[in-house]
């Protein structure tokens, strides 16, 4: 169950932090974070209304990926199981908090800054944590730090960020997901303002793809129109740079010597994890040629294609 849980994280790339102190609300507010392509929610147990959102939203919702945040006893956390909270998460490294949760495989995410909170987390067999409060407690660079010693371990930070950093935080390579609060603000849920946390949700989901054009790739009948291709783009000062299969020039145009996918090309997408990327643009509904998936030796995916095309240029994902 904890690897499903994370696995889902590293998908939808989003944790929203949600404080909401009228649990009628819940069953909006869900429908609005759905809507604007987040399917994953931690209700903190700030207020009352906590227990109650989470039995609301699991029975109204059952495709949310529902969780209970500011898990800071035993007590909170014996609450939000039975409401239907899937994973638990905690401001501070609570040891009874933790352990009664793996000894139930509740999936649970402690919140850490320090290197002794994390050496108490890998002694209990986690892999992912909280980084809080994450840009208080060093942001980006700390995380960049707490790699080194740590390279196996992955974070979900969270505190002070936004739209504005989101992406700083998501290129990471130790980041599983990114959490927040501005796109679920308590103002908003209690004006019942569902649009405005719709737009806010699909701006943060479009932004956590770190989506940005890499290259042109241009198709050719045979070798020799290719190289008078490449002739022609060398006169404007761009490099050669040979591969197995096609010549870059630079690295903005891909000049192959045969007519690969695509009748024209194909245009190239970076994007930071190709599996949460695919996911998202499904949404969109675009399609994957699965027998253009390739894999490293990791197993995470490192490129593939569409079916579908743009004005004769296919579409590819690279991971960035």
């Amino acid at each position: 169950m904890y690897d499903t849980i994370l696995s889902k994280f590293q998908q939808i790339g989003i944790v929203p932090v949600v404080k909401i102190d009228d649990a009628t609300k819940a069953e909006g507010l869900a429908k609005a974070m759905l809507d604007g392509g987040i399917p994953c929610i931690e209700i903190t147990f700030r207020t009352a209304a906590a227990e109650e959102a989470i039995k609301r939203v699991t029975k109204a919702y059952p495709e949310m990926l529902v969780g209970a945040g500011t898990v800071i006893n035993v007590e909170f956390a014996e609450k939000a199981v039975a409401a239907g909270a899937k994973f638990i998460v905690a401001p501070g490294f609570n040891p009874s908090v933790v352990d009664w949760c793996i000894e139930r495989n509740v999936p649970v995410l402690p919140g850490v800054c320090t290197p002794s909170d994390i050496e108490a987390g890998l002694s209990r067999g986690l892999s992912t944590l909280k980084f809080f409060p994450a840009e208080a407690s060093g942001g980006v660079n700390m995380l960049k730090n707490l790699a080194g010693p740590f390279p196996n371990l992955t974070f979900i930070p969270t505190g002070g960020i936004g739209l504005h950093n989101i992406l700083d935080y998501a290129k990471q390579p130790n980041i599983l997901a990114v959490g927040g609060s501005w796109m679920v603000k308590p103002e908003l849920i209690e004006a019942e303002d569902w649009p405005a946390i719709t737009k806010l949700c699909s701006d943060a989901v479009a932004a956590v793809q770190g989506l940005e054009f890499a290259h042109v790739g241009i198709n050719n009948k045979n070798k020799d129109e290719a190289e008078k291709a490449i002739a022609l783009l060398e006169n404007f000062g761009m490099v050669r740079k040979d591969g197995r299969s096609s010549t870059f020039m630079d690295t903005t145009i891909e000049v192959l010597p045969i007519v690969f996918r695509g009748e024209m090309g194909h245009l190239g997408f970076r994007c930071l994890s190709v599996e949460r990327t695919m996911s998202y643009l499904a949404t969109k509904g675009l399609t994957v040629n699965e027998e253009t998936i390739a894999k490293d030796d990791k197993g995470r995916i490192k490129s593939c294609y569409f079916n579908e095309t743009a004005s004769g240029f296919a579409l590819h994902l690279v991971r960035a």
